[in-house]
């Protein structure tokens, strides 16, 4: 009834109003709030279809049955209370000094470019030298006559740097002419407005109100025809200088804004790259700061928009930079909305020694928030156990740094692992970070020994060795015995058993360097064992006996000592029956580069005798030879041939058939036959047929 259209009006009208957009973009959250609200409609709307019985004649909600109602308050509940974000108005990267660094670079190479556009955007961003202003503002006069780009274009970029430089020479007067005459007259694209009206400006032009009134006018004219993503980025950016007379423009930012497509749930981006995405956010915060409106974008939407900016600080032309900083220095100067920079101070490896947590906080730019953090609070879980190792500490701001902040884990005593880091600056920011602890690893024991190949392990005889020593004794060990290495590792602050990513025993030949790795297995007490036949595995060294250092190898993400060990050598005895020297040989060769492959083609097939051919050639012309034989035997009659067009075509086409047929036999092939065959085929058709005719008149007349 009425308040079923009222519930489903009330919970759809703010979600119509924010996917009215061409793409899908922004908000997830809103989506599954928009899915709850609407079953809750539905309810609403069917429970008297769903029980009749039961429902009375109102359709009102308090007469709703009490699982009903327990259900739809659910199902609000579960559209509204949804889960904090991991992120709430951070990003995790920030301009730095070595992006700072090479902007510059970028810059001072623009100085010295031959474009005009790189130029201007140099001198809006560095100074240039003093020494340079002569003979800069010389070759950019010059460059602005050889540009070939549209003339309020490159009025614009000419007065702009000039004015950027402190040239003295004076605008020419032909320049001047062109940015009055243009501003005078209506533009046909949004571009035109923009760089005739910075001109005007840059110039010290006066442009008065009747002037930004008929180029508020013509810049609504131009919209109308051209409603694309440049086009409104310029008429932001328009608007902005005509005050009262561009308001209007105002109410398209959300048409613009709508259209941002969304990466990866992260970030927010415009069809067209960094050039365009920064024109349409400078343009439309420039024109909702000076209109006194609120700004284009929330929250969430400035983060997703910083990330995608920072993203792209590898950019390398001198506009492409101006661009992204200005962008950076907006969003960073919305106090209400600005997202900041929260992120690990390091490589987030904290050692065991000083488990010393940094975190580094500052705006977009990588400067110091102002005004500073009351606070900072972390609470850090382990991703193991899902246990929280602190909760709810301060993090101690450094007197040196104005964006760092620490806070020492010694007295919580972290064990080695992977820990969760949730930063939160009540009540607008919380960043979520991952660390790792790190751990020390130190050899219990060792073990090993050389023993028969039918031996039991428990019966061989082994050596223990002390890390980091080495073996005092010389194993041997022949083809007929195999080598034993068993190690227990445990963590040095707890002394209890861990594994490792990489546990590996490497034999290496003292005379060639020659390395055989070998991957050593944990047992069920985590005791790491290797065990190799030196007879199976002869191939493996290549059958090549000597001395051979053993070796192990322990490493680990989560440690500190990861170590390479030469903990003892071995003499290797392969039997001489063995021993394959073109083994060795066969696996160099096959790291050498292999001989180049020469394309041949199909050797031709083997062809008969003269003779076989000859008597071939001769048979096939033996019946045209008895033919013209017979012929002169019996004496031909020519008397009754008729002379007319079609009989002497007829025997002209079929004895050019009869040729082209012995030329295709000697030098063309199929396709040149049929080439030249059609048309001698045609006019030998044509002159047969008439032919026949005749004589089919001529044989009917005698009857």
């Amino acid at each position: 009834g009425r308040n079923c259209c009222v519930v489903i009006f009330a919970v759809t009208r703010p979600i119509r109003r924010r996917t009215k957009a061409k793409k899908k973009h922004w908000f997830s959250s809103d989506v599954v709030r928009a899915h709850h609200l609407i079953l809750f409609a539905l309810h609403c709307c069917f429970s008297d279809r769903i029980n009749p019985a039961s429902a009375p004649a109102s359709s009102s909600i308090s007469s709703m049955n009490p699982l009903g109602f327990l259900t739809l308050l659910a199902l609000v509940a579960a559209g509204f209370a949804a889960a904090p974000p991991t992120t709430q108005r951070t990003v995790s990267s920030h301009l730095t000094a070595q992006d700072q660094d090479r902007f510059a670079k970028v810059f001072a190479e623009g100085l010295k470019s031959s474009d005009l556009q790189s130029l201007y955007y140099s001198s809006a961003n560095v100074a240039l030298p003093a020494g340079d202003v002569v003979s800069t503002c010389k070759r950019l006069f010059t460059l602005h006559a050889e540009s070939k780009l549209n003339d309020f274009e490159k009025n614009f970029y000419l007065i702009g740097a000039r004015k950027n430089f402190g040239c003295k020479e004076a605008l020419p007067a032909k320049v001047e002419t062109s940015v009055k005459t243009a501003l005078a007259k209506d533009a046909t694209t949004t571009q035109e407005i923009y760089y005739n009206l910075h001109s005007a400006k840059l110039a010290g032009l006066a442009v008065d109100e009747k002037v930004r009134t008929a180029l508020g006018k013509n810049l609504q004219s131009v919209l109308k025809k051209d409603d694309s993503l440049n086009s409104l980025g310029h008429a932001f950016a328009v608007a902005v200088e005509l005050g009262p007379a561009g308001a209007f423009a105002y109410d398209r930012i959300e048409e613009a804004f709508v259209q941002a497509d969304e990466v990866d749930g992260r970030m927010l981006q415009f069809e067209g790259g960094l050039s365009i995405t920064a024109l349409i956010v400078n343009g439309g915060f420039k024109l909702a700061t000076g209109l006194s409106k609120p700004a284009p974008v929330t929250a969430e939407q400035a983060v997703k928009f910083a990330t995608y900016f920072l993203s792209r600080a590898s950019v390398q032309t001198p506009k492409g930079v101006s661009v992204l900083l200005e962008a950076l220095k907006l969003l960073a100067s919305q106090k209400p909305i600005a997202p900041i920079s929260v992120r690990l101070a390091g490589n987030g490896q904290l050692l065991p020694e000083s488990p010393v947590l940094s975190v580094r906080v500052c705006d977009l730019l990588g400067k110091p928030l102002s005004p500073a953090l009351a606070a900072l609070s972390t609470t850090i879980v382990s991703r193991t156990s899902g246990e929280a190792l602190v909760s709810k500490v301060n993090l101690v701001p450094s007197k040196d740094d104005a964006t760092l902040y620490s806070y020492n884990l010694k007295s919580a005593a972290p064990s080695r692992g992977q820990y969760r880091v949730d930063v939160e600056a009540a009540p607008s920011y919380r960043q979520q970070l991952q660390v790792s602890v790190l751990g020390k690893v130190r050899v219990n024991s060792l073990e090993v020994g050389v023993g028969d190949t039918d031996s039991a392990a428990s019966s061989v005889k082994r050596h223990t060795v002390a890390h980091p020593s080495k073996l005092a004794t010389l194993l041997n060990a022949d083809s007929q015995q195999k080598v034993l290495l068993k190690t227990v590792l445990v963590d040095d602050a707890s002394g209890k058993p861990i594994t490792v990513h990489q546990a590996f025993v490497m034999l290496r030949n003292q005379e060639t360097h020659q390395e055989i790795i070998f991957v050593a297995e944990t047992d069920s007490s985590k005791a790491y064992k290797f065990e190799m036949d030196v007879g199976a595995r002869a191939a493996d060294f290549g059958h090549k006996s000597g001395l051979y250092e053993v070796r192990l190898i322990v490493g680990d993400a989560l440690l500190s000592n990861s170590f390479q060990w030469h903990l003892a050598d071995v003499e290797l005895k392969f039997a001489v029956s063995e021993t394959k020297p073109s083994t060795v040989d066969a696996a160099s060769a096959s790291r050498k580069p292999l001989p180049e492959i020469v394309h041949q083609f199909r050797a031709p097939e083997k062809r008969p005798p003269r003779f076989v051919s000859d008597l071939f050639t001769a048979l096939c012309i033996a019946p045209l030879v008895i033919l013209f034989g017979l012929w002169m035997k019996l004496g031909v009659n020519v008397k009754n041939f008729p002379l007319s067009l079609g009989a002497v075509g007829f025997h002209l086409g079929l004895g050019a058939i009869l040729v082209l047929f012995g030329i295709f036999w000697l030098r063309l092939n199929m396709f040149e036959t049929i080439r030249y065959l059609i048309p001698l085929a045609l006019i030998t058709f044509i002159c047969g047929n008439r032919m026949l005719r005749k004589i089919a008149r001529g044989s009917g007349s005698e009857k």
